[in-house]
C-alpha cells in the first residue's frame, strides 16, 4: 500500500486505488486520497447505470458526507475496483452494499462504455479517472439503502433526462454520469 500524505486522517487515506495509463492499462497502486487532491493521479474507476423495465434509470443521491460530490445525483453507483477486481465485481457489490440490490435482482450487467475525464470540486479535490460504464436492469426493484453511502434515490425517465438535461439541472448531476449520459446511444 502507498503512503498517504502526511497529516491526511480521512478515511480515504487507508485505501489504494489502481493507477492506469489512457488505455486503462494498470500501472501500480496508488493511495487513494493522494489520487484525489493536488493535481490527481489518474485511475479506474466505474459508473453503473440501473434501469427498470420501463425506461427509468435510478438515480442516487450521494451522502453529504462524501468528500467529493457529496448530495449531487449519480447514476445509481460509482466507486474503485480494488487490486485483483473486474469492474463487473466491483459493480456487483457496490450495488449490494449501497443500495441492497443482489445478483439475483438483475441478469444483463454488461460494458457499456469507458472514458478518461478530469474534473476538479470546489477546494476539495479532483476525478482523474478512466470511468467504466456498466449497465443492468432490475427485474426486482426492491432497494435497501445505505444512508452512510445514498441521501435519495429517485426513478427517472431515461429518455428525458438523456434528451434534456437541462430539465435535471437543479439536481446538480455528478460530472462522471454527465458524461456516461451524454456519451450513450440508445
Amino acid at each position: 500500500m502507498s503512503t498517504p500524505q502526511e497529516g491526511n486522517e480521512h478515511e480515504n487515506a487507508g485505501q489504494d486505488v489502481i493507477a492506469v495509463d489512457a488505455d486503462d492499462n494498470p500501472l501500480e497502486l496508488v493511495n487513494r486520497l493522494d489520487a484525489h487532491t493536488g493535481d490527481g493521479i489518474r485511475h479506474r474507476a466505474f459508473t453503473s447505470l440501473v434501469f427498470d423495465g420501463e425506461g427509468n434509470i435510478l438515480l442516487a443521491q450521494r451522502a453529504p458526507e462524501k468528500r467529493l460530490w457529496g448530495t449531487y445525483w449519480d447514476g445509481t453507483v460509482a466507486s474503485h475496483p480494488v487490486e485483483g477486481q473486474s469492474q463487473k465485481e466491483a459493480t456487483r457489490q457496490r450495488l449490494e452494499e449501497e443500495l441492497g440490490i443482489t445478483p439475483d435482482q438483475y441478469d444483463d450487467l454488461r460494458l457499456t462504455d469507458r472514458f478518461e475525464y478530469k474534473r476538479y470540486f470546489e477546494n476539495e479535490g479532483v476525478e482523474h479517472e478512466v470511468c467504466a460504464v456498466l449497465q443492468l436492469t432490475l427485474t426486482d426493484r426492491s432497494l435497501d439503502p445505505d444512508e452512510a453511502e445514498v441521501a435519495g434515490l429517485m426513478w427517472v425517465p431515461y429518455e428525458r433526462l438523456h434528451s434534456h438535461p437541462e430539465w435535471y439541472r437543479q439536481l446538480r448531476l455528478c460530472p462522471w454520469f454527465e458524461i456516461a449520459m451524454r456519451r450513450d446511444v440508445r
